[in-house]
């Protein structure tokens, strides 16, 4: 199987671009990490997921935790954590149906970035496991392809600080806010149910939509 599909080729063709896209594909695809690029992977404090499901819709996610979030096991394989969320397990469900995963990792501040393709499932392996306090689950990446991008359209940003919610070395972290929001109290998961009022009570969608703006949350 060939890298680009019939459809990328068409508009290739479309384009004009059907020499410079092979040039490309040689220059810079391959099927597995190099030593900078893993280097790379294994800087960065978050990423992001795309993930299709098997009516083929995708959905991409924000994934965010400690440096080294993303654990390079070898050249062909990666490795993340599945943190608590909002309980609607998009990334995860359509993993398990399909596998297929995109992962972009993006250093802003260079700013440059690196793609990587794949196959995911669950793992339970106990190292990898183990090594991510707090997770509901790990996820394990068998490569398919990486490439680097030119970062000419990528707006510089200076990172500012660590997300309070990431998990400690214990697996610990805050109550979440929107876990709070009136509507939603009896159908959290059973380990959430009462927190609220031991966390400022309960509050409105309203008032937390203000807090999102805010940057409060």
């Amino acid at each position: 199987m060939g890298f680009y599909t019939e459809s990328q080729r068409n508009a290739q063709e479309e384009f004009n671009s059907q020499e410079l896209a092979a040039t490309m594909e040689a220059a810079i695809v391959a099927d597995e990490l190099d030593e900078s690029q893993a280097k790379f992977v294994g800087s960065r404090d978050y990423f992001f997921l795309s993930t299709v499901n098997g009516r083929g819709e995708p959905t991409v996610s924000f994934k965010g935790g400690d440096v080294g979030t993303v654990t390079v096991i070898d050249p062909q394989h990666l490795a993340f954590p599945i943190y608590d969320g909002n309980g609607m397990f998009l990334s995860v469900g359509n993993m398990e149906e399909t596998a297929k995963v995109g992962l972009l990792f993006i250093d802003f501040e260079t700013p440059s970035r690196v793609r990587v393709q794949g196959n995911a499932s669950r793992t339970d392996d106990e190292q990898l496991v183990a090594a991510y306090p707090g997770a509901k689950l790990v996820i394990e990446v068998e490569i398919t392809s990486v490439f680097v991008n030119c970062a000419r359209y990528i707006h510089k940003h200076t990172r500012v600080a660590t997300s309070k919610y990431v998990p400690d070395e214990n697996g610990d972290q805050p109550f979440a806010s929107w876990k709070r929001i009136d509507m939603l109290q009896g159908h959290l998961h059973p380990d959430d149910e009462g927190l609220a009022d031991e966390n400022g009570g309960t509050i409105t969608a309203e008032e937390y939509g203000a807090k999102l703006l805010a940057g409060d949350t």
